[in-house]
């Protein structure tokens, strides 16, 4: 798969289904069984025709679970005798979608979506029953639905997105980059060579659905992986292995014995994020209104430029250059006269809007403040679990070598104590890593939200 096709949702196109009138029924038939067509227009509110199968089956006790149609038409009083409820459900739609249609003599016509890719399978099926889908241009102002990739490691990770928002048809896909960053987060504040170990292998049997308790995760299994895998690197990085053991060296630093430099660490990710989620903001404003939207909206360039500038005014006083104070002050500036602008238009103008660009824009700077420092939870959590760590090491090694018993008692300690280690910090971290996901990095990748491809699709019962 192309790298354009993973970080875009599915290529839709407007399509006309085009049928003769006599043949409308066919043409529904195989539009629902390829169940790659969303129809236009909104279910009709008019009750159903007294002896349609609409009728019968508001009088069924429990609807059917799964609607399936016949290839040709069905005897509904025979079908309603014989229990088949399933065909009557499948008929009730095929009559809500064909009161969709628009006639013209003796044409009809059906208008929706599909995905391009699909439009030729589903024109040589329709030309089977003498129908037609026939492209059309795309109505200005009209979004078409979204359908994210449902191949590679971008369709695992999709659900991230999923939850937060539909995104926008025009945006760029980050189910891939969103999944790459919540799994390094989740690894900074869950790191534990020997955790991590333990997650990386629930993943992969949970994907194997060799273990029924795990092969209920196998929709999540490369983020378990993936989490797994970070927690690992940065476990060997910190020398953690199951608490401060001594089984790995330190290559990079103790957490418990330098905070502060872990601390710095842990905010300078999350600048580098928040670089990461503006640059995907001002594509995404390109792409939504042109570069006006791009330029001065504040999840776009504007916000971007006042993210800079004040980056560059700590990197001058840590510095104590005055150069970069001063150029950190000019960057700002065109930053902020950007984005209020931006903010004044979308509030109307006047006094009011003036008003309300200005408050607007003393909260975008409080918040990139805020939002910077949000991310030292991923350097105060990693400490958590060090100390947990080092706790239930410490208790360990106190017991150890003091007879049988407080062996026994010792290897209980580490099991139990690690068992809750890891199920605790687990959850934390998995919490804190979609909260920094959501709330500091969504809010600038999303200005819009989308609408999900709904086909419809209605399998064709395989005649005996």
């Amino acid at each position: 798969m192309r790298w354009r096709e993973a970080l875009s949702p599915v290529a839709m196109e407007r399509v006309a289904v085009v049928a003769p009138r006599s043949a409308l029924r066919d043409t529904l038939v195989v539009v629902g069984d390829a169940g790659t067509v969303e129809i236009d227009a909104p279910p009709s509110t008019e009750p159903p025709v007294p002896g349609s199968a609409g009728a019968r089956l508001q009088r069924l006790p429990v609807r059917p679970a799964a609607p399936s149609l016949s290839a040709v038409s069905p005897d509904l009083d025979e079908c309603e005798a014989r229990g088949r409820t399933d065909l009557i459900a499948g008929e009730a739609e095929l009559e809500e979608r064909a009161a969709r249609a628009v006639a013209e003599g003796r044409v009809v016509a059906l208008v929706g979506w599909t995905p391009r890719e699909a439009l030729r399978p589903l024109a040589d099926r329709l030309a089977t029953v003498g129908a037609a889908a026939v492209p059309l241009t795309v109505p200005r102002g009209v979004q078409p639905p979204t359908l994210l990739t449902e191949r590679g490691t971008s369709h695992e990770m999709a659900p991230l997105v999923r939850t937060y928002a539909t995104v926008p048809y025009a945006d760029v896909d980050p189910s891939l980059m969103a999944g790459l960053a919540y799994v390094v987060m989740f690894g900074m504040m869950f790191a534990d060579a020997g955790h991590g170990t333990l997650l990386l292998a629930a993943g992969l049997v949970a994907r194997s659905g060799a273990w029924a308790p795990l092969a209920r995760l196998r929709s999540v299994w490369v983020f378990l992986v993936g989490a797994g895998a970070a927690s690992v690197v940065f476990g060997v990085l910190y020398g953690e292995f199951f608490g401060p053991t001594g089984v790995l060296p330190v290559l990079w630093l103790a957490p418990l014995e330098h905070p502060v430099p872990l601390l710095g660490v842990a905010v300078a990710a999350g600048a580098v994020l928040l670089a990461g989620a503006y640059a995907l903001g001002t594509v995404n404003r390109f792409r939504e209104g042109g570069w006006r939207n791009a330029v001065y909206a504040p999840s776009g360039l504007a916000g971007a430029t006042v993210f800079l500038g004040l980056g560059l005014l700590a990197a001058g006083i840590y510095l104590d250059v005055s150069w970069i104070t001063a150029l950190a002050g000019l960057v700002a500036a065109v930053g902020l006269a950007a984005a209020y602008t931006g903010l004044l238009v979308g509030a109307g103008g006047g006094a009011g809007g003036a008003a309300q660009a200005a408050v607007e824009l003393v909260d975008l700077v409080v918040r990139l403040g805020s939002n910077v420092v949000s991310f030292a939870r991923l350097a105060a959590f990693g400490l958590t679990h060090a100390a947990l760590g080092a706790v239930v090491w410490e208790a360990t090694s106190s017991l150890w070598g003091q007879g049988l018993a407080a062996g026994l008692a010792a290897v209980l300690v580490f099991v139990v104590g690690n068992t809750l280690t890891f199920a605790l910090e687990g959850v934390v971290a998995a919490i804190q890593a979609l909260r920094l996901e959501y709330y500091e990095l969504f809010s600038r990748v999303f200005d819009l939200e989308g609408r999900p491809f709904q086909p419809w699709h209605v399998p064709t019962e395989v005649a005996p």
